[in-house]
């Protein structure tokens, strides 16, 4: 389990377990002021990444991820 995951799992468990509801409106308060921190920009050729990506997956142009590993290793060796 990464930091993050551990974080997000202790404070998962210490929110379910708290009654304090002056705590409990206190972490809401955090959330809703940093909420705008959680946007992403994207770059127009991030963009273009991404609908290129969709068109991919709608014509069918994927493969599996076993099928990307043994890609990679043929090209590493």
């Amino acid at each position: 389990m990464t930091g993050i995951e551990s974080i997000k799992n202790n404070l998962i468990d210490r929110i379910l377990a708290t009654r304090n509801e002056k705590l409990l409106q206190a972490i809401s308060n955090i959330f809703e002021s940093t909420q705008s921190d959680d946007v992403l920009s994207l770059s127009s050729e991030q963009i273009e990444m991404l609908l290129m990506s969709e068109k991919d997956i709608e014509n069918g142009n994927l493969i599996s991820e076993s099928e990307l590993n043994d890609s990679d290793s043929k090209w590493l060796n």
